[in-house]
């Protein structure tokens, strides 16, 4: 009895974002084109997520977003969505287990490592020392 009701639901026609998808995907030419257009928007959503990371910022939830969109047309992208998943919770669950004084030591290298990235990418990209402005700044 359960095997008619599966295969009721997965013959009848889906709705919504789904459905419209499915029409798409129901020509040659719909599935390379909407292969193209998620690999594209995909893409530029994890580049410039891990651009972003280094910031204070969304950064990584850019970068799950991206995946989550090219998980929709590659599985690559769908096992990898999963692992980042899961390193996530297991990194997230480690740190809860963890007292204080590691929440606020992670919390404190977090800041030294994003406060450096920021010093030495300014300094690289603009030949900009901010350190020697403050100077300047406090010497006025």
């Amino acid at each position: 009895m359960t095997g008619d009701a599966d295969a009721k639901g997965e013959t009848a026609a889906r709705s919504g974002i789904h459905g419209w998808l499915d029409g798409v995907r129901s020509t040659r030419t719909g599935r390379l084109t909407l292969k193209i257009v998620i690999g594209v928007i995909g893409t530029v959503l994890v580049v410039g997520g891990l651009i972003m990371v280094p910031f204070p910022g969304p950064g990584w939830l850019v970068v799950f977003a991206g995946l989550a969109v090219l998980a929709t047309e590659f599985h690559w992208a769908h096992r990898l969505l999963e692992f980042g998943k899961r390193t996530l919770s297991a990194w997230t669950a480690w740190l809860s287990r963890r007292g204080w004084t590691v929440k606020i030591l992670v919390v404190l290298v977090a800041a030294a490592t994003a406060t450096a990235i920021v010093y030495y990418g300014l300094k690289l990209s603009f030949d900009l020392d901010l350190i020697a402005e403050a100077q300047k700044l406090l010497v006025r």
